[in-house]
């Protein structure tokens, strides 16, 4: 009997054992190569770890490698985010970062080289007579009256682009390939425009810049990537990838595989409606913790480890579907449950007063650090008469089933003693502010137990030594029982996406916690130190997530 472990691969990897095994390529080399127009998302997370995980599996190389060929829109700040996500995730290049930019002058001779073959010519016609020109899906396209002009007046033409004599727009280097092809990304594309902008790499060195499609393979041919994987968007943009890399004779093209794109339910990921919520000022930034920018992951507390998970689930399919972000918050949920120190924390205060427990006497009582997880130890929390205590733990006429705090009830005190509610105060506008109680000192941490059963326990901070925080909790951005967009794009924004809650008190044993670190509120969620608003003398956390999720992990 054969007990080997059978291992299950996805199409890629079939793709990539196909090419070993038949000598097409000898080792595997892989790259991320993101446009610096933005920062990253979810999406890019999935990506990026798809092309490192493929090298890494194949023990081949992963660059990373800005295709910075449109400097309308990019910026170093972008470029300083992105290298700092793709080293956040773990995934680690080779070698120095590359840019597109760097290539610049191999695909100006690139373009020289289409030219003296016949395969490139300078057209004058207009952007809408190109659009004009080019047909439609079910038209074919006609000739540019510029395609035949002679070799030597292209090169002259396209010398005299490139030294700056003509007005931007007022020329373009195209492609010849087919203008009646049922493909209308080869109807004589533009590979080449004028535009006089101040790069961010190569500043006013160049007035003409390369196209996409036309730079694209000509940085993986450089580089000698052998699968460059992208998304379903650019399938039919591959046979203009392999006729500019077979054009060019490069030895050992590499291959464009296309997968499914990361979509997730009732979550913004398109950069362009990002872009507009920061320029509008909706949300404070590209890391706005509402966000699924891998920033915005980072700073509201998510792992890299839990996004490897989610990926892991999602797999990799030749299809697009959604995703539910409630498996995304399983995740997070699962990477934190044995990690995250356990706090007591209260967002909704009201005092607790233990008549008979004495005055000014402090004692300290032994907590697990996390339930889950004994090997982290335990830690000491200070006891005292007066407590914070959660608003809804305490009612005055209780619904049946109601457990926690009412007159004559009496519950347990996590970690310490049974308590029981002898009376309540109230201010002006009859609300509660105070509730009185008595314990019972042979309950501590359950020693000396009566035969008393309580069915309530209840979480507490001790008011002189709590720590006074801010926390925020979170909620879709967008409105779930709309939908993410209105028929006119505009978005169905949640108003209750954020609230900001400032009189939360926390035990004391928060008092090193650094921003970036987690921690799991008893009762209330994960919570993370906010990196960017928290300060010596005041901490602020992000709710990452709530402790309880409707998602279920699918049987396998």
């Amino acid at each position: 009997m054969d007990n080997k472990e059978v291992i299950s691969k996805n199409f890629i990897e079939r793709i990539i054992d196909k090419d070993l095994e038949e000598g097409t390529y000898t080792k595997v080399a892989t790259r991320f190569p993101p446009e610096p127009n933005g920062y990253l998302h979810i999406g890019h997370a999935k990506s990026i770890l798809l092309n490192y995980g493929l090298a890494k599996k194949y023990n081949g190389t992963f660059n990373l490698r800005f295709d910075d060929t449109n400097p309308t829109k990019e910026k170093t700040e972008f470029v300083d985010s992105i290298i700092k996500d793709v080293e956040w995730l773990g995934a680690h290049y080779d070698g120095e970062v590359k840019f597109a930019s760097d290539y610049f002058p191999q695909m100006y001779e690139a373009a020289i080289k289409l030219i003296k073959k016949g395969k490139a010519y300078v057209c004058d016609l207009t952007a809408d007579q190109i659009k004009e020109y080019r047909g439609t899906l079910t038209e074919p396209g006609k000739n540019s009256p510029y395609r035949d002009r002679s070799v030597e007046e292209n090169l002259d033409l396209f010398e005299r682009m490139k030294n700056g004599e003509f007005e931007d727009g007022s020329k373009v280097l195209r492609a010849k390939i087919d203008m009646a092809s049922p493909n209308i990304n080869m109807r004589d594309p533009i590979i080449y425009r004028i535009a006089r902008m101040t790069h961010h790499n190569t500043g006013d060195q160049w007035c003409i810049y390369p196209m996409y499609d036309f730079a694209h393979p000509i940085e993986d041919a450089i580089e000698h990537i052998t699968h460059s994987i992208c998304t379903l968007e650019f399938e039919d943009h591959r046979p203009l990838y392999d006729w500019v890399v077979q054009e060019l004779e490069y030895p050992e093209p590499p291959k464009q595989i296309e997968f499914a794109k990361l979509y997730l339910t009732n979550v913004v990921t398109g950069k362009r409606y990002i872009k507009r919520l920061v320029d509008q000022g909706i949300v404070d930034g590209w890391d706005d913790p509402r966000l699924v920018t891998i920033a915005a992951l980072r700073r509201r507390g998510f792992t890299p480890e839990s996004l490897k998970n989610f990926m892991d689930l999602v797999g990799v399919a030749k299809s697009n579907s959604s995703v539910d972000y409630a498996m995304l918050e399983y995740c997070i949920r699962d990477d934190l449950k044995p990690k995250a120190p356990r706090v007591m924390a209260v967002l909704d205060p009201i005092k607790l007063v233990i008549d008979n427990y004495p005055e000014g006497q402090v004692e300290y009582l032994d907590a697990q650090v996390n339930m889950e997880n004994p090997e982290l130890g335990t830690k000491q929390v200070p006891f005292c008469r007066e407590l914070w205590i959660d608003r809804d733990d305490f009612m005055e006429e209780p619904p049946k089933k109601y457990f926690r705090l009412f007159p004559g009830n009496e519950v347990r005190l996590m970690n310490a003693y049974f308590v029981k509610c002898v009376s309540y105060e109230k201010d002006a506008n009859g609300n509660v502010t105070v509730v009185h109680c008595t314990y019972d000192p042979i309950t501590k941490n359950g020693t000396g137990f009566t035969g008393r059963k309580v069915k309530g326990t209840i979480h507490w901070v001790p008011v002189p030594f709590a720590k006074k925080v801010t926390a925020r909790l979170y909620e879709n951005l967008v409105d779930e029982e709309k939908g993410v967009y209105n028929e006119d794009g505009s978005m169905n924004l949640n108003p209750n996406s954020l609230t900001v809650v400032e009189n939360c008190y926390i035990e004391p044993s928060i008092e090193d916690a650094k921003p970036g670190d987690s921690f799991q509120f008893v009762r209330n969620g994960y919570f993370c130190v906010d990196t960017k608003d928290s300060a010596e003398d005041h901490l602020v956390f992000n709710r990452i997530v709530s402790l309880k999720s409707s998602f279920k992990l699918p049987k396998k």
